[in-house]
């Protein structure tokens, strides 16, 4: 099952109290005190893993507490700060509090960690307390609470190349010839309920990831249909491609259908690069590019995939896109290490 987003109870470990205590040692009389701080309660932290991706184990425990710390003790001894607990989750997600919606930060890359719940300090024993006029304190403090919220976790799919398209428009069929996923196809409507990566192997050792989402109906940024669900995850893409079968009754209308509810739910989104894809070629018997109305496209291609047929120009093209974008985000970095 495909799970992606989930409300989680997260709970920080409480500072452990300090200690009120005097030292008791043979032949030495008024030893002063010596009751050590409290250990640090744990903080509960969120890891991204690229082992896992779904958010599904939290739906079956939704709270979780780190350990508390330690009491502080005599001979200054500070008490054991208490364990952290880490959550793992796919990279991508995104973690806001649930209550104020207010964004605590995402984790993107494999072993990336973010503090969600800090725990509480531990209190000062009275040895703390000791001045030149109070020599015999018998002050401590407790610890403080750690931290306790509700977190909202979303995963949003990490991706190169994100297909756009109506319910059948191909879009699982070219995943799993072009990569090793193995989306459910048949021929009817909304084969595709959850969305998927395929992993797109090239020459030299090149790859790239795609994602595959339900089919975009008219009203999905309003909620229709599978679409406004599953949008997110091609927010984090780098390029689109909108995928228009041959056999479409309106080809523009399609298309600008399709880029319509993209730029009703994110105006970001609709900004990024985009090329334009007819599938199910083999039904025409021939290769043929329809003439359509494509502004900014970088390319209008016509492909099969169960007829293998322009899929090693598609490929390409995307990879000359993707290394392109790459160049370009590199190029300040450069241009930053050749200043003097």
């Amino acid at each position: 099952m495909f799970v992606d987003r989930v409300l989680v109870k997260v709970e920080a470990g409480t500072g452990g109290s300090g200690q009120t205590s005097f030292r008791r040692e043979k032949y030495v009389p008024m030893g002063g005190p010596d009751g050590g701080d409290g250990g640090r309660g744990g903080d509960v932290l969120v890891r991204a893993d690229r082992n896992l991706t779904t958010l599904l184990d939290y739906t079956y425990r939704d709270a979780w507490t780190a350990e508390r710390g330690q009491h502080g003790e005599g001979s200054n001894r500070t008490g054991r700060s208490g364990a952290d607990v880490i959550l793992p989750v796919p990279p991508g997600t995104v973690v806001r509090d649930a209550r104020t919606q207010e964004l605590l930060g995402e984790v993107l890359e494999h072993g990336d960690t973010l503090v969600v719940a800090k725990g509480g300090r531990g209190g000062k024993g009275n040895a703390f307390f000791v001045t030149a006029t109070h020599q015999s304190p018998r002050e401590w403090q407790p610890g403080e609470e750690g931290e306790i919220r509700t977190l909202e976790l979303e995963l949003k799919l990490i991706a190169d190349v994100g297909f756009v398209g109506q319910p059948n428009a191909g879009k699982s069929t070219l995943l799993s010839v072009i990569s090793a996923a193995r989306p459910k196809i048949a021929d009817y409507p909304f084969t595709t309920l959850s969305p998927n990566l395929g992993v797109v192997p090239l020459s030299d050792h090149r790859s790239f990831v795609v994602a595959d989402i339900p089919g975009i109906i008219e009203g999905a940024h309003e909620g229709k249909g599978l679409g406004l669900q599953f949008l997110r995850h091609i927010e984090r893409t780098r390029l689109l491609a909108f995928l228009i079968p041959i056999d479409a009754m309106d080809w523009q209308a399609e298309l600008d259908q399709l880029r319509h509810e993209i730029a009703a739910h994110s105006p970001e989104l609709a900004a990024k690069p985009y090329c334009v894809v007819f599938s199910k070629l083999d039904l025409l018997g021939e290769h043929y590019i329809p003439e359509i109305e494509a502004p900014g496209a970088f390319g209008i291609y016509a492909i099969s995939a169960a007829g293998r047929m322009g899929l090693d120009v598609l490929l390409d093209a995307w990879w000359r896109e993707l290394l392109a974008m790459r160049t370009a985000a590199e190029q300040p970095a450069r241009d930053a290490q050749l200043l003097p």
